[in-house]
């Protein structure tokens, strides 16, 4: 390895800092029947999840993005924008 290469590994990329984070949020998730799959971190900061099991067409869902997903990835990892849920 060329001296100018660190032997230490690289930073966690925005996409590991917020899996981090959803594995966290996750449990919260499952114990409502629900679950939450990560699906894209765009290069703009949205953050794309897909909802399972009783998230699917419960009436707060979106709450329970925004309020709790989102607000928690926006306070630990600044790089993100919003979190939008796709089918």
């Amino acid at each position: 390895m060329p001296a100018s290469q660190s032997a230490a590994s690289p930073s966690p990329s925005v996409r590991e800092r917020v899996a981090r984070i959803i594995e966290r949020i996750r449990p919260a998730v499952q114990s409502d029947g629900g679950d939450v799959e990560l699906v894209e971190v765009r290069s703009d900061g949205v953050v794309r999840l897909r909802l399972h099991g009783a998230c699917v067409g419960c009436p707060s869902s979106q709450l329970t993005l925004t309020v709790g997903i989102e607000r928690n990835l926006r306070e630990y990892v600044p790089e993100v924008t919003r979190v939008e849920a796709v089918d």
